[in-house]
């Protein structure tokens, strides 16, 4: 018999009821360290006093009046995220693939409407992962996601990552747009190199297209700058956001300049849910404490900590792990043994991580981590590798 919830994640017979910081308790009592932070969702940690405040202050006055009429909260965090970035104008969604599927649309209206209707496919980067809509799965490629879904959208040339006499030579006519993340999340928390995203804009202005980065995963701070992209000193046209944004509310957005978005006029784009008062309450309180004096600064230096103490247990342990990698809190243990198992082992001794592709474990502590945490975390993987080698 089918479960009550469609039973599409394997799931883990974990059940949480409380959060506070860095910490979750189970219903049994149990505590475990985050380390995944609801795959980098959750950038203040569990239940941040400061996003509980104004969650539950909007929701004393209004939750949802549709975008048939001006939403305050939209206008007020537009024009930060407009204020602190690159982009002119901003659109709502509730998740990443939804921003993501809006910057798709932009790109092609963009193309079309001044006077290049030819110009609809996108590259790619493998090992990118841009969600689970069949338009996202069409640009992964990946079987796992695509299996039984198709036949997809014949939309996007996909190239190796990091990888730009690969990518130049995909151009075509009908190219509209790169689409790259500037550190692959699922895809093993690989970097792209800043000379990569430099050329990019590059490339990207020698054949007039449009460059997007999607910094769903790698944005809102994670890696020490408000986004990835920023470490190379080059911007986009266009940018899906979500995860940091609501702290753990469902938020998405999709940054544009004015120049990308020129054809997104009334009609062309909507949604019922994007951008409600609640989630607009979150978000820009979020984005107070993000962009607080020192608060960015913070991160780097915590991230540098992290990601030593991480190297020093790779140096300790050659027969587990093989390589620490990432920039800032967006970190990566590439895996001897199986990441999996590692994972559940890690679980099991109270450490919450995730898996991603290249037999990679990832390392997504809230933003908010200090000393404490990591010794416990370092610790706990370092007794966890004496284990699997035991």
């Amino acid at each position: 018999m089918i479960p009550v919830v469609m039973p599409t994640y394997a799931r883990i017979d974990v059940v949480f009821e409380r959060g506070e910081g860095a910490y979750l308790w189970d219903t049994t009592g149990r505590r475990f360290l985050d380390f995944t932070s609801g795959i980098a969702v959750n950038a203040l940690g569990h239940a941040h006093p400061y996003l509980v405040q104004k969650l539950t202050e909007q929701a004393h006055k209004l939750w949802h009046t549709s975008n048939l009429f001006r939403v305050a909260g939209q206008e007020s965090l537009a024009k930060r995220l407009t204020e602190l970035t690159f982009a002119d104008t901003v659109f709502f969604t509730n998740s990443g693939v939804e921003a993501w599927e809006c910057a798709v649309k932009v790109v092609r209206k963009y193309q079309h409407d001044t006077g290049h209707p030819e110009k609809t496919r996108f590259i790619v980067a493998g090992g990118a992962f841009h969600g689970r809509s069949t338009t996202a799965i069409a640009a992964a490629k990946s079987e796992k996601m695509v299996g039984g879904f198709g036949p997809l959208l014949d939309a996007f040339d996909q190239v190796a990552f990091d990888n730009l006499n690969e990518l130049r030579a995909a151009i075509t006519p009908q190219t509209a747009a790169i689409m790259v993340e500037p550190i692959l999340g699922e895809g093993g928390i690989r970097p792209a190199s800043v000379e990569y995203l430099r050329a990019l804009r590059e490339t990207a202005d020698e054949f007039g297209l449009l460059l997007v980065f999607d910094e769903i995963q790698s944005g809102v701070g994670r890696t020490g700058r408000l986004f990835a992209h920023e470490w190379a000193g080059i911007t986009p046209d266009v940018m899906p956001i979500a995860k940091g944004i609501g702290g753990g509310f469902p938020v998405g957005a999709c940054l544009a300049t004015e120049k990308a978005a020129v054809g997104m006029v009334p009609g062309t784009h909507g949604s019922t849910f994007g951008g409600n008062p609640l989630a607009m309450a979150v978000g820009n309180a979020v984005l107070d404490v993000v962009t607080a004096p020192g608060f960015l600064e913070q991160v780097q230096a915590t991230g540098a900590k992290l990601e030593a103490a991480l190297k020093g247990l790779v140096e300790r342990h050659p027969g587990v792990l093989a390589e620490a990698r990432g920039k800032g809190l967006m970190l990566g243990l590439k895996c001897v043994t199986p990441n999996a198992e590692l994972v559940t082992r890690l679980r099991d001794n109270g450490l919450l991580v995730v898996a991603a592709a290249d037999n990679v474990i990832r390392v997504l502590p809230p933003l908010t981590i200090g000393d404490a945490e990591i010794a416990e975390a370092v610790s706990i993987i370092d007794k966890t590798c004496r284990e699997v080698l035991a």
